[in-house]
């Protein structure tokens, strides 16, 4: 679903500044925490509400499971998101309980998107949106293998009708989630794996 630009990115030093999953979390709190303060307030606690209800309660597939067992090679998988991202919310636990569940053959870090100007601009969705999240995999020297985001394709379908006809695309999408149980995201990341 994304495109790349082609600018030279240096894989590994963003890699290397990205936070864990567990402080992604902490950062998330503080910021929920300065209230109207920050910018993205009013999305902050339902997003946390979404993402905490599937840290606790997701399991993987068994296929999916299958497929973390199967890594050979150590891999790298970047994330790009934000707190105020909705996608984010419903598809970073699972990305999340991927890399845990890989026994260390996935190695997680997560970077935010507009502190990472040159970095979202050279995985534009459709090769103009910043949509988030986006998910790097990269190998053991940092080349980057694949890309993945923002969000399954069917959702993807569904958010570009809703935009083509000047309607509002936030409540039809959760509700595709709802509806979707993470069924489409486990699906995209075995085939991805």
């Amino acid at each position: 679903m994304t495109t790349e630009s082609n600018t030279i990115i240096d894989y590994k030093q963003y890699f290397e500044m990205g936070i864990s999953y567990e402080e992604y979390l902490e950062n998330f709190q503080a910021e929920i925490a300065i209230g109207e303060e920050s910018p993205f307030a009013q999305y902050l606690p339902q997003n946390w509400s979404r993402q905490s209800r599937l840290d606790r309660k997701f399991k993987l597939r068994e296929d999916l499971q299958e497929e973390t067992n199967k890594i050979d090679d150590a891999v790298n998988w970047l994330l790009i998101t934000e707190h105020w991202c909705g996608d984010a919310s419903q598809i970073n636990p699972i990305i999340n309980k991927v890399a845990v569940e890989s026994n260390g053959k996935i190695n997680l870090k997560l970077v935010y998107r507009d502190q990472n100007e040159a970095l979202i601009n050279a995985h534009l969705t459709d090769g103009r949106s910043k949509s988030i999240p986006i998910l790097l995999q990269l190998d053991k020297d940092y080349k980057l293998l694949s890309v993945y985001g923002p969000r399954p394709a069917e959702a993807q379908v569904l958010v570009k009708a809703l935009l083509a006809q000047e309607e509002s695309y936030n409540i039809p999408l959760h509700t595709w989630y709802a509806k979707d149980k993470q069924q489409a995201i486990q699906d995209d990341l075995v085939n991805l794996l």
